[in-house]
């Protein structure tokens, strides 16, 4: 359960990103959790990743924002494992590192910038140019098929 803190916050976070959309990301929280975010990044044009949209999820400490969330992709993308805890410098791996003023927006920006690189971390996986292109082109197939995609996203893509 969240803390009026946390609650506060995040509701204030989500009125942010719906009047100012963040490019190539999408992000509201579940109407039943506040902690659970559902994410739809999509890839940016000139990368493996163009035209994909890829889902996960932001789960939040009760004590946010003076603790990090866990970062979750959940959409097959090349660049992470799905349905994994990513080890990131705005994740729950690295607590120390956490810094409050970062926000959902930040976190999404973060994850999308990392996932644009080749950096390993806990998390990710090392595969071709070609097989991200593929998985990219697969990926609203993949999603739409998708039980936990369809009941947590389609309300804002």
């Amino acid at each position: 359960m969240a803390t009026n803190q946390a609650y506060k916050r995040l509701s204030r976070e989500y009125v942010d990103i719906v009047k100012n959309p963040v490019p190539f990301i999408k992000a509201k929280p579940l109407e039943s959790n506040i902690l659970e975010w559902h994410y739809v990044l999509t890839g940016p044009p000139d990368s493996p990743y163009e035209g994909g949209e890829y889902h996960g999820k932001l789960i939040f400490p009760s004590e946010y924002p003076y603790k990090p969330p866990s970062i979750k992709m959940l959409t097959p993308n090349g660049r992470f494992q799905i349905d994994y805890r990513l080890c990131l410098t705005m994740s729950d791996y690295h607590p120390g590192l956490w810094n409050p003023a970062w926000s959902v927006s930040t976190i999404l920006n973060g994850l999308l910038s990392f996932m644009l690189e080749d950096t390993p971390t806990t998390g990710s996986i090392n595969t071709t140019t070609e097989e991200k292109i593929r998985l990219s082109k697969n990926s609203h197939y993949y999603n739409i098929n998708n039980p936990v995609f369809r009941r947590n996203i389609k309300f804002i893509i």
